[in-house]
């Protein structure tokens, strides 16, 4: 199997775990002592990104948790391309959760209780569904092995994240094992799977910096769209450099 981060080796992999009789189940009927597997997406940069990834698992009849940031500088879900994008994912069958950033509230339970719930029911009107289940972008001690947020639960419970196994793709490696050796997927125990979409594409690239600035290529070429779109004077610039760039 490679382990190169295209979609195809993400698509090997899953495949690799139904064969060895996993079953893909959410955060709420997962059960740490069974061949249960939860896939888990944290989307940090890019929603757009996160759809083919989506397309192959349901192509495999698996349904992930996308987790999506409400105040990231490098997304608004609430954009007319984001929401396509959510919607896609939904219409594929997986889960919306909240990827919550802690770290822009006051550290005290009331106070982070009370921003979950608000991003929470803000996501909700961009989904039409309840939002289940939180994970944590930059996540504070505090909250870690703590029991549920805003009413809902969350990924680094200790059912999650230590009463079964953890694996995750985190600065775009496998820095602790392929998810395959994971010792509790050796004895057929529970795993929680998280990946980011950002390191997964469609062609073999080489290694995250590579993946980063060609996002931030794409990234420069939609802010320059749309502000030529909107921006009168900016128009025959953007223009001028897209015909230059496609010569």
């Amino acid at each position: 199997m490679n382990h190169d981060f295209s979609h195809q080796s993400y698509r090997e992999m899953l495949q690799s775990f139904l064969q060895k009789g996993y079953r893909v189940c959410g955060f709420e009927e997962a059960n740490p002592v069974q061949r249960h597997l939860i896939v888990r997406h944290d989307i940090d940069m890019s929603l757009s990104m996160a759809e083919p990834i989506a397309e192959i698992e349901s192509e495999l009849g698996i349904s992930a948790t996308y987790f999506v940031l409400m105040g990231s500088e490098l997304y608004s879900p609430f954009t007319q391309a984001s929401r396509r994008s959510i919607s896609r994912i939904q219409t594929l069958g997986h889960d919306i959760g909240l990827h919550f950033d802690a770290s822009y509230y006051e550290n005290d339970s009331a106070s982070l209780d009370g921003a979950a719930d608000a991003e929470c029911q803000a996501l909700e009107l961009i989904t039409g569904k309840p939002v289940r289940v939180i994970s944590f972008h930059r996540p504070i001690p505090e909250l870690q092995g703590s029991g549920p947020l805003a009413g809902r639960r969350h990924a680094y419970e200790p059912r999650y994240f230590s009463e079964m196994g953890y694996c995750s793709d985190s600065r775009g490696a496998w820095h602790y094992g392929h998810p395959l050796a994971h010792e509790a997927v050796q004895v057929g125990r529970a795993l929680q799977l998280l990946t980011h979409p950002i390191w997964w594409t469609p062609q073999v690239m080489d290694g995250p910096l590579s993946k980063l600035e060609n996002f931030l290529n794409d990234k420069a070429r939609v802010l320059k769209s749309e502000l030529a779109e909107n921006c009168a004077p900016y128009r025959a610039v953007f223009k001028d450099e897209e015909s230059r760039r496609s010569d």
